[in-house]
């Protein structure tokens, strides 16, 4: 068999893959972990989607229409977006959670897949659905746990030291500098999976892209060097996108008049 050749993966294979999931999901319940039930949901949601997914792009990729692409990746930055709004445990009263985070991973996740595809990859036609849709996936499913970590670390911080931010407006700072720390250690803990997983790239793991390019039968140099390209728009997409939820929820926590208004936000 040549060190190319692509091998196929039966219904068979998967089940017994999926058979070490819900063996996992035992353990967890004979731990009592309580994480069982949705970690079986996680699995099965996991399987239905990627198939309709694995359709829905073949019907695409065939037409290579760009409505298509963008609705696609409206879909894509709705879901998102939802996603970071719910998941802090104290999240954002009203649409701002979701507004802040939609509106970040749009102008970072977008901003730098346009500026990849366009200026880098250069795929014809630049918004190839072949590129754009597996790229933008990759920079918003990351920027999405970005945001969200760090947005739920500024928020928490916000709770549990309002005091030291009271204490810090009475002294005459601004409200978005009170709260500056909190927001920084918050970016330091976003950045800090982007950061790691650069770091041990290629030596403690194969990035999945890289992977993936592999197993379907393409040139490792070149699997190689889409890797580098997509880690480095990752970081930047997650890097820009955390500093814009970041600045906008600093500022939504505070009125006009630099009061802390920690009746803005609820328990997730």
């Amino acid at each position: 068999m040549s060190v190319f050749a692509v091998v196929r993966l039966s219904v068979l294979d998967l089940a017994l893959a999926g058979s070490l999931v819900v063996a996992l999901a035992i353990a967890t319940s004979v731990w009592k972990l309580g994480v069982a039930q949705t970690m079986l949901v996680a699995a099965s949601r996991l399987v239905v989607q990627l198939l309709l997914v694995g359709l829905i792009l073949k019907w695409v990729f065939d037409r290579a229409d760009l409505v298509w692409v963008i609705l696609i990746a409206l879909v894509m930055l709705t879901v998102a977006g939802r996603e970071v709004w719910v998941r802090p445990k104290r999240r954002l009263r009203g649409w701002w959670g979701f507004g802040i985070g939609t509106g970040a991973m749009f102008l970072s996740s977008f901003a730098v897949s346009v500026f990849g595809l366009a200026a880098l990859v250069q795929a014809d036609p630049w918004w190839s659905p072949q590129y754009a849709i597996p790229i933008l996936g990759m920079l918003l499913g990351n920027t999405m746990t970005g945001v969200a970590l760090s947005v739920d670390r500024l928020t928490a911080a916000a709770w549990d030291k309002r005091e030291v931010i009271e204490a810090r407006l009475m002294l005459g700072e601004s409200g978005v500098t009170a709260i500056g720390d909190m927001g920084r250690d918050a970016l330091r803990a976003g950045l800090m999976p982007v950061i790691n997983s650069m770091a041990v790239a290629g030596v403690v793991s194969l990035p999945g892209m890289m992977t993936g390019q592999i197993l379907a039968g393409n040139d490792p140099s070149d699997a190689v060097r889409y890797q580098i390209l997509i880690w480095f728009l990752i970081a930047a997409g997650c890097g820009f996108g955390m500093l814009i939820a970041i600045r906008l929820t600093s500022k939504r926590l505070f009125d006009e008049r630099d009061r802390l208004r920690l009746d803005r936000l609820r328990a997730g």
